[in-house]
């Protein structure tokens, strides 16, 4: 899994002129779904992002989890996560799962997030969506692991 996290003071994502959701202060998710990726890999980050403590504390450090300043999570598919730009001038996306595969898995991440206790809202797998966001800090981090680890 390939996840572009970044703390938002608020997120939301449109589909045509309907916005289907908005949240306030937390975590926008892209998040992208490799060939290789597994339910295993799902709950690691499901269980690790509530717990990154990239809030501000009461002196400015990061020391505050999103579960402990009681954010919330917009989570959108992202495919293009996968993209290899090296391949020529049109990227690509050979690692990028199937999508049935990648809903299936997605779906899974969504509901371990859930899970955690966390509130969480989504985009429309597979839609062409127009994602906003006010990137607070900016803090953006890319969220992968080494396959095995």
């Amino acid at each position: 899994m390939r996840i572009v996290l970044q703390r938002v003071r608020e997120a939301w994502v449109r589909v045509g002129e309907e916005e289907i959701a908005r949240i306030g202060l937390g975590f926008l998710l892209l998040v992208g779904i490799g060939r290789e990726d597994s339910e295993e890999e799902a709950v690691f980050w499901a269980k690790r992002i509530p717990e990154m403590r990239v809030f501000p504390d009461g002196a400015g450090k990061l020391n505050l989890s999103l579960r402990e300043v009681g954010g919330e999570i917009l989570c959108v598919s992202q495919f293009t996560l996968y993209g290899d730009p090296l391949a020529g001038r049109r990227p690509s996306f050979d690692r990028a799962a199937p999508g049935e595969m990648a809903r299936s898995l997605y779906d899974f991440f969504v509901r371990a997030l859930k899970a955690e206790g966390i509130p969480v809202k989504t985009g429309i797998f597979g839609a062409h969506m127009e994602v906003g966001l006010v990137n607070d800090g900016p803090v953006t981090l890319i969220l992968e692991r080494p396959q095995g680890k």
